[in-house]
């Protein structure tokens, strides 16, 4: 769950981001660069009748209704997994962890919408240029805490394209987080965030989390995993 800004998307491969059942917008000649900062573009009067899941979270606060104009915070839907893996590899690359990165459309999909999902995720869309792009994202599901015999929420990333900074979006989310914990009776709101990154640590601290410098985060993966769950049990 780390703020963190990047390079937007520019994959060889990458996929058309513009929501089905809609046709991407004429645009004056622009660079190669320019086109991929547009992670995702859609006319503003495109129709879009395809359902939308229930939301999940609060009324929005009061800084999101001054930005309402140009900026709306969505739950992800079905049709949105793909706008997600882009932002995700996007933060990859930011990271420089691009190759440690194995998560696909479908994956997202079955982990946001199967029987049984186990995460949740917003995406922040910017109207701009005529169109709407996604611009920012969060992911996040719940944790417990026997402390406090209540569950907790969990941010795992928070993520805005670096042209979409300084505008009040990553605020703007975290809020929105933050009242969804509060809504859903959480006695925590926590995630994680790079040592190196002070301008996140900042960023935090100015909207009152406490970094905890007295816990480290303790990680199996890979091959160690693999090697210690196929120990055999103490007799």
């Amino acid at each position: 769950g780390r703020l963190r800004s990047g390079r937007a998307p520019s994959h060889a491969g990458a996929v058309n981001l513009v929501r089905s059942g809609t046709k991407q917008p004429q645009r004056s000649s622009c660079s190669a660069e320019d086109k991929a900062r547009l992670l995702h573009f859609v006319p503003s009067s495109a129709p879009d009748d395809s359902p939308r899941p229930p939301l999940a979270q609060p009324p929005p606060p009061q800084d999101f209704r001054r930005l309402r104009m140009n900026f709306r915070i969505e739950a992800a839907r079905p049709q949105d997994c793909a706008v997600l893996v882009e932002l995700i590899r996007a933060l990859a690359d930011y990271e420089k962890l691009a190759h440690l990165v194995q998560t696909t459309e479908e994956q997202v999909q079955a982990e946001l919408f199967g029987p049984a999902p186990v995460i949740e995720a917003l995406i922040g869309w910017e109207e701009a240029h005529g169109g709407t792009r996604a611009v920012a994202f969060a992911l996040y599901f719940h944790n417990y805490s026997t402390f406090l015999a209540r569950r907790g929420l969990y941010l795992e990333d928070l993520f805005v394209v670096p042209e979409a900074r300084r505008r009040g979006y990553g605020k703007v989310m975290m809020r929105h987080l933050a009242r969804t914990a509060v809504a859903r009776g959480c006695g925590r709101f926590e995630w994680s965030v790079l040592d190196w990154n002070q301008p996140a640590i900042d960023f935090y601290e100015s909207l009152g989390a406490q970094v905890m410098a007295d816990w480290r985060i303790c990680r199996m993966t890979g091959e160690a995993l693999a090697e210690f769950g196929r120990a055999a049990p103490p007799a």
